[in-house]
């Protein structure tokens, strides 16, 4: 089979991936279900973790191949799943949170990280579920109730378009942050109200509202603006609970988290209550979302598809930090409709 494989990310990953073209089949243990794989969606976790110095030596076998998103058909189930071989599947591809699989024309899906595609929902779409709707749903949908308010940071890449839709579909009223370009687009998603980054600060717009209203629940995608989790107990209702997503893999981040959560708050550590996140494979999780996009109360953004020989190209849009929605790697969606019509 074809696999986009990489053994270093010296000077990024894409600059290093290769095509193998004759990569053997993967193996799967007993709980795991053995896939064609028809469509990847690429995150930022996909490349990130790789690249910080030290990591593709320790933590990830060589060589590996990137993507954990994927859809696609069950060559072989899993023992004792109810998923049939043909049946149609999406989810997490893999058991390696940084080097998944779903960048090979057939990969490996535990049983509880696949779920079917329902019908009326195309392949492409359900694709981009695994990681930015699994961790929209579970740092939303848990902390909240109808009619509570929601600060989502970062309402315009792949988690937050999830995460507007989705707080909007539990009954939230909804207020997002991004740039100046995407303020339309997130209105579209269903944002009650935007704050515009570009020209506004986003501490102090919500330090005015807080006068008028306090949050319920924040949700930070960015991580990237220490002051946001500093000051949350200012503008976060008593109870609230801030989840902060985003952020980058660095020694700086690692020592600002560490400073946040071990100082107290007189010292610069944080007066709320802050706290990370990793998306656990819930499969009821999953079909709660899926039900909402044949229901058509969350839609999928795809901002940019790629066919398969052009992986690397994926990862630098993705690099860019500019993608509207989520960028998708069509692995073999036109064979797979030749092969199964």
């Amino acid at each position: 089979m074809r696999s986009w494989q990489y053994s270093r990310t010296a000077g990024g990953l894409e600059k290093n991936l290769s095509l193998n073209l004759a990569a053997p089949l993967p193996t799967p243990k007993p709980d795991q279900h053995l896939v064609q794989v028809i469509a990847a969606a690429l995150n930022p976790v996909d490349y990130k973790p790789a690249e910080i110095p030290g990591i593709i030596r320790f933590a990830i076998a060589k060589p590996a191949t990137p993507g954990i998103d994927f859809a696609g058909a069950i060559v072989r189930p899993a023992s004792d799943s109810p998923l049939k071989a043909g049946q149609l599947v999406f989810g997490a591809c893999g058991t390696n949170p940084v080097a998944g699989g779903a960048l090979r024309e057939f990969s490996v899906s535990g049983i509880k990280s696949a779920v079917a595609i329902p019908e009326g929902v195309e392949p492409i779409h359900a694709a981009t579920v695994g990681v930015a709707g699994l961790t929209a749903y579970q740092s939303i949908v848990p902390h909240v109730k109808k009619g509570d308010k929601i600060f989502i940071n970062g309402g315009s890449g792949g988690t937050g378009v999830f995460g507007i839709q989705i707080a909007k579909a539990v009954g939230c009223h909804v207020t997002t942050a991004c740039s100046t370009a995407n303020v339309e687009f997130c209105r579209e998603l269903g944002a009650d109200e935007v704050v515009d980054y570009k020209k506004e600060n986003v501490l102090e717009v919500l330090l005015l509202k807080a006068k008028e209203h306090r949050y319920d629940h924040v949700v930070d995608n960015v991580g990237t603006d220490d002051q946001l989790a500093l000051h949350c107990h200012e503008f976060m209702a008593s109870g609230g609970v801030m989840v902060v997503v985003g952020g980058e893999p660095t020694m700086k981040a690692v020592t600002q988290t560490m400073k946040r959560k071990l100082l107290p708050g007189f010292l610069g550590g944080v007066k709320g209550n802050v706290v990370g996140f990793w998306p656990e494979q819930k499969p009821e999780d999953l079909q709660q979302i899926v039900a909402w996009m044949k229901e058509g109360k969350v839609k999928t953004v795809v901002d940019s598809k790629f066919p398969f020989e052009e992986a690397p190209k994926a990862f630098e849009r993705l690099k860019t930090g500019r993608a509207r929605g989520k960028i998708v790697v069509d692995v073999a969606s036109a064979t797979y409709k030749k092969a199964s019509g």
